[in-house]
């Protein structure tokens, strides 16, 4: 009897992170809130056969409905194949950033085919806790988890850190193994939104662009040598394109300080431990600059159609970059 994610057509994230390990690339984790944003992530994975985790925070679920949402994911499926012809890509649905059992098990039985839980805000013991119990009832169901070591600071719904807490090494193993998690998210650098870094944490190059601080690629490398090829998450991975920020504030808007995680370290994860990269602020970024540069130029415009077409498109051509030149996920469909 087929399970609950699976009568949509969805896969869990097992295979997934396992193909993406053994071929050095990452699978793109794209966060949506809209139809328009699922289209766009629809758009762009299948034109470049990229395998895809859909991704959903309490707040999106929140916003769009989890019945609503179950049913687009299911069409998230058909809409693949109908842009394949018919041989469709991998596609998982993921809660991100679970923050209670209850949560946890509540998308596991609507048809989300991976839960992540965040117990990382917890003490370490708790953390354990927490997480062994979603994982006792999703693996119940065929349904994989991630879990999380460290703290990201920023803010992106419902997360919100003054400062990141970098993953100790030391502990991963026995974290992996009193949970059973299937991934781990950890914590080297990366932060969420798009002001990830204060200006005093950063340099500034000769035209006063912030450099953000690098990431700790020597935790990586020893995370993976206490858990080789296990699966590595990296959350808050968004590049705050300086392009996309000057749009937005040409017109009309007034992000101060906007900066990012560079894609050359990125790509550096990708091909190391981390075989899952989340990008979720540079898709809002590109969204709103469409937006607003349609709101500044054409004032008189008041279909929905004439703005968020635009930034549907503005959103899969973003998507087909990452996959393409910083994910290296492209014809990794099979």
């Amino acid at each position: 009897m087929p399970t609950n994610y699976q009568s949509l057509g969805l896969t869990n994230t097992k295979d997934m992170l396992k193909n993406a390990l053994e071929g050095s690339y990452a699978v793109p984790g794209f966060n949506f809130n809209n139809m328009e944003q699922l289209q766009a992530i629809v758009m762009a994975c299948a034109e470049t056969k990229s395998p895809v985790i859909l991704q959903v925070s309490k707040g999106a679920r929140e916003y769009a409905n989890q019945n609503l949402l179950r049913h687009m994911a299911a069409g998230a499926v058909a809409y693949a194949k109908e842009l394949t012809q018919n041989q469709g890509i991998p596609i998982a649905l993921h809660l991100d950033h679970g923050d209670s059992l209850e949560l946890c098990q509540s998308c596991v039985d609507q048809g989300f085919s991976s839960v992540m839980i965040d117990g990382s805000h917890l003490s370490y013991e708790d953390n354990i806790a927490l997480t062994k119990q979603v994982v006792n009832y999703a693996h119940q169901h065929d349904v994989t988890v991630e879990g999380e070591l460290g703290v990201l600071s920023g803010i992106e719904d419902e997360v919100e850190a003054d400062k990141s807490v970098y993953t100790k090494p030391e502990d991963v193993v026995d974290f992996t193994q009193k949970t059973g998690v299937d991934s781990l998210a950890i914590s080297i650098g990366t932060s969420h939104g798009a002001n990830k870094f204060k200006p005093e944490q950063c340099e500034r190059n000769q035209d006063g662009v912030l450099l953000p601080p690098p990431l700790r690629f020597d935790i990586l490398e020893a995370i993976e040598q206490q858990i080789p090829n296990f699966p590595i998450v990296l959350h808050g991975s968004s590049s705050v394109p300086q392009g996309l920020v000057t749009t937005i504030n040409n017109n009309g808007g007034d992000l101060r300080d906007a900066v990012g995680i560079p894609e050359d370290q990125l790509r550096k994860a990708a091909k190391l431990a981390v075989c899952k990269i989340n990008i979720d602020s540079d898709g809002r970024l590109a969204m709103t600059a469409a937006i607003r540069k349609v709101f500044n130029n054409q004032p008189a415009e008041f279909d929905p159609r004439k703005y968020l077409g635009p930034a549907r498109e503005s959103l899969k051509e973003l998507y087909i970059h990452k996959i393409k030149k910083v994910l290296n996920s492209e014809n990794k469909a099979s």
